[in-house]
């Protein structure tokens, strides 16, 4: 029987210490590594490509939805933590299960159990995550970071340095105080979570920060540009130009 690679990523050493002794007695399963913190689990799951991770949601400086959503690789993945209000949006991610903590032995084998029969029917996650993100829970509360990821190297643009978003095919170029930065995602996602107040989608290929906008000119027949503080020159459909006026009262 070939062996379950592992990882636990979990910032409290109590935790891992809790899962790690439940899976000795699951056969077959081996921990690979163990990390403290989403940053270092990033880049272990990278470089180890596990089958299945054990993953804590509040997490300093990286959280765990987070770090599935700049996942390339695509290992199963189970939620551990104390907090109830991301279950929806563990499973929208594809999560096998979710584990509240504290969790009983019993519960945490069921999870593994549901886990390990999925890897070895050779049934695992397919989906990338940046298709899974397009779900939105109705309750979830606006973004208030994005993570990119170049390489290696890991990025958090608060969402008050974003001026706009451009799309561009399976991805968007998100434009931003400190420079741009490119992202597998679309732009209906940034549409739905960014907060509605600040951005509006004024052109099927933009959306922009209000406060950005400097003026509205006239483009030939029935259509305009916004003009930003930057003087980048953004195209405005009829739809986006109705919108700018119920925002600006124009």
């Amino acid at each position: 029987m070939d062996k379950i690679r592992i990882v636990i990523i979990d910032d409290e050493a109590p935790a891992r210490d809790i899962i790690r002794h439940y899976l000795s007695e699951v056969e077959g399963a081996e921990i690979i590594a163990e990390c403290s913190d989403g940053f270092s689990g990033l880049k272990t799951i990278s470089s180890l490509r596990p089958d299945l991770v054990f993953l804590d949601i509040q997490m300093p400086r990286l959280t765990g939805i987070e770090l599935v959503e700049v996942l390339t690789e695509k290992p199963e993945i189970i939620f551990s933590t104390a907090y109830d209000q991301f279950a929806l949006r563990a499973f929208e991610l594809n999560a096998v299960d979710y584990l509240l903590k504290p969790f009983p032995k019993r519960r945490f084998l069921e999870a593994v159990k549901k886990a390990t029969d999925k890897i070895r029917a050779g049934q695992g996650n397919k989906i990338s995550a940046s298709q899974l993100l397009e779900k939105k829970p109705e309750s979830a509360p606006p973004v208030n970071r994005v993570v990119v990821r170049k390489g290696n190297a890991i990025s958090l643009i608060p969402v008050e340095q974003i001026r706009y978003v451009e799309a561009q095919d399976d991805y968007v170029m998100i434009y931003h105080t400190e420079g741009k930065a490119l992202k597998q995602q679309t732009m209906k996602y940034y549409e739905d979570n960014l907060p509605r107040t600040d951005f509006l989608r004024i052109h099927r290929s933009y959306i922009v920060k209000v406060t950005e906008i400097r003026r509205i000119e006239p483009y030939g027949k029935d259509n305009h540009v916004a003009v930003l503080h930057s003087d980048d020159k953004l195209p405005v459909s009829r739809a986006g130009y109705k919108l700018l006026k119920d925002e600006l009262n124009f």
